[in-house]
């Protein structure tokens, strides 16, 4: 029995490999397709297909808990051991996934969930296919000239099996139910068991869900004045502005302050000798006032000029249209 040793050896070898160890089912892969899979992950991750006891005697050698290992080869018909230094327990769960594509159920078959066929189009022309869909509870009728599935119908449950001609019947219509690849069954990395569940992630969703966590975590820590040295630079931006605004409702006189108290006591002064008759004024501060009058009857005037100009440019090309128009034509007719 000098091969099974040497098959353990490999095997341990393989798991002293890798930072990231897996099992994973290859039952139902046909061998061809198998062999080109190995081809497509050699560079990322080692796979190796051993029996079940001979993949014990390998754990327990290099020094695994045994229990962690039961537990990856639960619901495992045809193992194989996965190992990987250059991947993590989600990156391998993502290429493995690669490898999954849907094929016809056969007789025989467990159907991995609920069977549902939607009310539709088949596309298919009219012809002996509907009979064969109605013998299988698929409710089928010619309309417009083809094949067409008159209402939405759940045709067998999670765990059913398939019988007779349901599943090609389902393939003729779209539905390949049956998934064949390298099916993860569960990780270990760092100690920790991963289960596929758990690694099977819409990662551009946990992303946006990361970025309002953080976003929301931000502005609760700006909120209570929580200082880290993400926060600092805003709440520091945020205690400047408002201290500028105490400042300057206490009138206090500082660098930052006086070109705002100024700019704030010469609008004052405006309003109030705008309030008074002329003739109490003198010549400086009746040229500053009527310096601001134009300058706000100034800004509805421009407004108003180029309203009034854009027809007038409108009108202007069209007028050059025009003539063109007419020019060309005296030209056609000498």
């Amino acid at each position: 029995m000098s091969w099974k040793k040497d098959t353990v050896s490999d095997l341990v070898g393989l798991l002293k490999s890798g930072d990231t160890i897996a099992v994973i089912d290859i039952h139902g892969v046909p061998a061809g397709a198998m062999i080109g899979m190995r081809a497509t992950l050699r560079d990322s991750m080692k796979i190796q297909v051993a029996k079940k006891q001979l993949m014990r005697l390998a754990w327990q050698q290099v020094g695994n808990d045994s229990e962690n290992l039961e537990t990856l080869f639960e619901g495992v018909v045809q193992p194989a051991l996965v190992s990987s230094s250059s991947m993590n327990s989600f990156e391998m769960f993502s290429e493995l996934k690669k490898t999954e594509a849907g094929r016809a159920a056969k007789p025989g078959d467990i159907a991995p969930h609920e069977i549902v066929v939607e009310k539709m189009d088949t596309g298919m022309p009219p012809g002996p296919i509907v009979g064969d869909l109605n013998s299988v509870g698929i409710p089928a009728k010619i309309m417009g000239g083809s094949v067409q599935i008159q209402k939405r119908t759940v045709v067998l449950q999670e765990g059913d099996v398939f019988e007779g001609e349901m599943g090609m019947m389902l393939s003729k219509i779209g539905i390949n139910p049956i998934v064949t690849g390298l099916r993860l069954c569960g990780t270990l990395e760092g100690g920790t068991v991963f289960a596929p569940s758990t690694l099977d992630l819409d990662l551009e969703q946990f992303e946006s869900d990361l970025i309002g966590y953080a976003a929301g975590a931000f502005n609760l820590a700006c909120n209570i004045t929580w200082f880290t040295s993400q926060t600092m630079p805003t709440l520091i931006a945020k205690a400047s502005g408002e201290a500028l605004a105490v400042a300057l409702e206490a009138a206090v006189a500082t660098a930052d302050t006086i070109p705002h108290l100024i700019g704030r006591a010469n609008m004052s002064a405006m309003g109030v000798a705008g309030s008074l008759s002329p003739e109490a004024l003198d010549d400086e501060l009746s040229s500053m006032l009527g310096a601001v009058a134009t300058a706000a009857a100034a800004a509805p005037a421009d407004v108003a000029e180029d309203a009034s100009e854009a027809p007038t440019e409108a009108e202007e090309e069209e007028e050059e249209d025009e003539g063109a128009g007419f020019g060309g034509l005296g030209d056609l007719f000498g």
